[in-house]
């Protein structure tokens, strides 16, 4: 998935994974990252295309948050053909207790 091979675009996507549904506004998210307002414009529309992001209108600013089914759908492609046919053992480890960490 080249959406995510760029730098730029990695941190905004952990940085908006990271707010959840409530997401960020295109200038909060420019003054986190120390980016310029003309690239991030370009990294989050390419992001919004790849499926990974969504924005909407509130008053006058555009709020950016993770596209949930999107990035499920990227995981799952991801893992679809992991550990010989067990995508389970691609699960978070818990390092204590040495087994996966089910999803909530």
């Amino acid at each position: 998935m080249t959406a995510l091979s760029q730098e730029t675009r990695l941190k905004v996507f952990r940085l908006l994974a990271r707010e959840g549904a409530t997401g960020l506004p295109a200038g909060r998210i420019a003054e986190e990252l120390g980016v310029r307002p003309a690239t991030l414009s370009f990294h989050l529309s390419l992001l919004e295309k790849a499926g990974l992001l969504k924005s909407r209108r509130e008053s006058r600013s555009i709020i950016y948050s993770v596209d949930v089914p999107g990035t499920r759908a990227l995981l799952a492609f991801l893992t679809e053909d992991c550990c010989q046919g067990h995508p389970e053992l691609c699960l978070p480890v818990d390092e204590g207790a040495e087994r996966p960490v089910k999803a909530h």
